[in-house]
């Protein structure tokens, strides 16, 4: 890519999930490999998960929760990859399903739909990751072209400590083309 040309645009989708708060880790990592970065949240993930108005400040964007009016300008160019990190046993149930409720969970059936490339990041218990339709609806995404990461649970390691949520993955499982 030239100095001339915009740099890529990368849509991150944020579930509410405990390690939300990070989020700034993966907006400067995909910045430092030259993304330009816009944040579609869940409903749940914008009501208190992050901080929305220090991603405003990162990324120089409105954080998208809400679907806009026809009238309305797209706040966001159309990606050309679509990160989410962290996702959750409920947004990847709906999207596997088609259930577009949400703005969030409609991009990420858009993007399948364009053949958009997308990564995931799953944040799920162990207990839910465990689950018949989570397993089916992973089988199904992965079968479509999704490319997942190994999920996290948050549980404590037998030295009491928390394994770091592996943010920069999901950029990695981008572009390893």
């Amino acid at each position: 890519m030239t100095d001339a040309s915009p740099k890529p645009f990368l849509y991150l989708v944020v579930c509410g999930a405990g390690v939300a708060a990070g989020v700034g880790r993966v907006i400067a990592a995909a910045q430092e490999r030259g993304w330009e970065v816009g944040v579609i949240a869940t409903p749940v993930a914008v009501n208190g998960f992050f901080d929305a108005d220090d991603v405003r400040a990162r990324t120089g964007r409105p954080v998208r929760s809400a679907w806009r009016r026809p009238s309305d300008p797209r706040p966001f160019p159309a990606p050309d990859a679509v990160a989410v990190a962290p996702a959750t046993f409920n947004t990847v149930n709906k999207w596997a399903a088609g259930l577009a409720d949400t703005l969030a969970v409609g991009t990420l059936c858009e993007a399948l739909g364009l053949g958009v490339p997308i990564a995931v990041l799953p944040c799920v218990a162990d207990a839910l990751a465990a689950h018949p339709a989570y397993r089916e609806s992973v089988a199904r995404l992965r079968g479509l072209g999704v490319r997942f990461g190994d999920p996290h649970t948050g549980t404590s390691e037998v030295d009491g400590g928390r394994p770091e949520f592996a943010w920069e993955r999901v950029l990695d499982l981008l572009e390893r083309g």
